[in-house]
């Protein structure tokens, strides 16, 4: 479980791709040691187990399954991600309840400003989870909590104030990008239990 609050990020130094997998090695600052291999990091918003542990590097094996629903298969050698470790008891929630269980991509439509917040237009691609998406919701775009400013007919708009783009890797989303989609989990259990 994570919160979205991000306070670090990592560069991809190593990746190497197969057919139905990825194995990636990350550079970052936070630190780990040996008996945190098998624990939950939050990658760009991906739930992912510590493989291996190199002294600052930490590798992880992507699986086909999270290939399919995330953007992992672009993903480049020196890319810059959002990392979360797994919220601790006790610890404040400053964001919301976020899983890493990525639910799709959304494509960047549109970005423009107004002052210093930065308003990024997504387009959902899988159509069908737009019913979740409701103004005021929160959602998690790369890992990052934010909440749902507008809602249309097929896209919807967050606000990015600046001290979240100076922490995260979102001030380097452009026009169509594809960012990771994490819904609001109460969202979509209330939905499918009053359905």
């Amino acid at each position: 479980m994570f919160n979205g609050i991000i306070y670090n990020t990592g560069t991809i130094k190593t990746i190497k791709k197969k057919k139905n997998s990825i194995y990636i090695g990350i550079k970052t600052n936070l630190r780990f040691i040996k008996k945190d291999i098998g624990a939950s990091v939050c990658c760009d918003g991906v739930c992912l187990t510590i493989e291996k542990i190199e002294k600052d590097i930490i590798y992880f094996y992507i699986s086909n399954e999270t290939l399919k629903r995330s953007n992992f298969k672009s993903y480049k050698k020196n890319q810059i991600i959002n990392l979360e470790k797994s919220i601790l008891f006790g610890q404040n929630i400053s964001g919301h309840f976020t899983q890493g269980h990525v639910d799709t991509v959304a494509k960047i439509k549109k970005i423009y400003f107004i002052d210093k917040t930065w308003i990024i237009k997504f387009q959902i691609l899988d159509i069908k989870l737009s019913k979740y998406l409701m103004e005021k919701a929160s959602i998690s775009i790369n890992g990052v909590s934010l909440t749902i400013s507008k809602v249309y007919k097929n896209f919807f708009e967050i606000n990015v104030i600046p001290h979240t783009l100076k922490l995260t890797n979102l001030k380097n989303l452009k026009a169509n990008k594809l960012v990771n989609v994490e819904l609001d989990i109460l969202s979509k259990y209330m939905y499918k239990y009053s359905n």
